[in-house]
């Protein structure tokens, strides 16, 4: 297993229901409050943390690769104890609950993958680089513009507003070591051909739910276990959880009842 920094102890909300458990995790410069549209439409126990150094979880001065974010997790459902969970992530959440499943199998049943931040193809390797150069200079703006290119134009404001806001409100380097620890660390997973080698050791279902097909169809070639699938939202922004909340409860809660 590859080292990784100190667990911390995530803030994080804890909604009573049925099992199986939810763990609910939100992308890049996002927190638990993400997930806010979909509460009313589960129908299970559902656990939703900030990840350390976003939201109100602490802020340590390293350790901010998906590894480090899946041990804080593992802290936290060994102390929650809900038994193996449904872990769901949204873009660099969905690189946390992978590296959940793959490091620590058993706190996952499931694993629901929201237009993840994994499977970069050449182009994006070849422009990473210049754009953690970018936000090292630039800061919340560089992160703020990506946030208006992750919604429709013309849709959706006060989401993109609330997105903006979060982004604005978090630490420049935070961001940065983020993104270095999903795509730029000897370690990462966030690039092919790394991806594949990584995502070959989950040994769980997995739902993939995708705006693009592109990304829909990686994610397609790299699934092995049964029951495994992936589903495109046409016509939707990379907030999906947050754009067509009732619509991904649904399609999670159908997928994952077997399991």
């Amino acid at each position: 297993m590859t080292s990784t920094s100190p667990p911390v102890a995530l803030h994080h909300a804890d909604h009573p229901g049925p099992g199986p458990g939810l763990l609910l995790v939100h992308g890049w410069g996002g927190d638990g409050g993400d997930w806010a549209p979909t509460l009313p439409y589960w129908r299970h126990r559902v656990i939703v943390p900030d990840l350390r150094g976003h939201g109100r979880s602490p802020k340590p001065p390293s350790g901010y690769g998906p590894r480090d974010f899946a041990a804080d997790l593992a802290d936290l459902l060994g102390r929650l104890d809900p038994g193996p969970v449904i872990a769901v992530g949204h873009s660099m959440g969905a690189q946390a609950v992978t590296a959940l499943a793959v490091e620590h199998p058993q706190f996952v049943r499931a694993l629901v993958v929201v237009d993840s931040a994994y499977g970069a193809d050449e182009g994006e390797a070849v422009r990473i680089p210049g754009e953690q150069e970018e936000l090292r200079r630039e800061g919340a703006e560089w992160a703020a513009r990506f946030v208006d290119s992750a919604f429709r134009p013309g849709a959706h404001d006060q989401l993109r507003d609330r997105q903006r806001t979060l982004m604005a409100r978090m630490d420049p380097e935070v961001l940065v070591q983020c993104r270095d620890g999903m795509y730029l660390a000897p370690d990462a997973f966030g690039l092919r051909p790394a991806t594949r080698a990584y995502l070959a050791r989950r040994e769980c279902p997995v739902l993939g739910v995708y705006a693009t097909t592109a990304a829909a169809d990686f994610e397609r070639g790299t699934l092995t276990q049964p029951g495994s699938r992936v589903e495109v939202f046409e016509d939707c922004g990379h907030y999906l959880h947050e754009e067509r909340p009732r619509e991904l409860t649904s399609l999670v809660q159908e997928w994952a009842a077997p399991f």
